[in-house]
């Protein structure tokens, strides 16, 4: 049986070792993250991937987790300067090798990646 998987159209980006995006590992394989996307080199294409809701990576309330990647008052979006991750249904943001989700006036952790460059 097939795996079913997202191609990311029209990227003429190659990514690969000193591209210039985050690279994290993701399952069995290494995924780039760029522009708030996950891809993954497939069969000479980009696949859209998204992280799961796991035990390791959980989509819960944290109730205000206490990072030192970024002081109480920071607010993560499109130019809050941290990475954005597919995760589940939502997306979180990489700050000193975890997942930041917002959440109201505070930060929940949605667990730890391995960042790979």
């Amino acid at each position: 049986m097939a795996t079913q998987h997202e191609v990311h159209e029209n990227h003429p980006h190659q990514h690969g070792k000193d591209c210039g995006h985050t690279a994290i590992q993701h399952d069995d394989h290494t995924d780039y993250l760029h522009d708030g996307h996950l891809h993954s080199l497939h069969e000479g294409h980009v696949d859209e991937h998204a992280l799961a809701v796991n035990a390791a990576n959980p989509a819960h309330c944290t109730n205000g987790h206490e990072c030192e990647g970024h002081d109480a008052t920071h607010q993560h979006g499109a130019d809050c300067g941290h990475v954005a991750i597919p995760h589940g249904d939502h997306v979180d943001y990489l700050v000193a090798g975890h997942l930041h989700h917002p959440d109201g006036d505070h930060c929940d952790n949605h667990g730890n990646v391995t960042v790979v460059s």
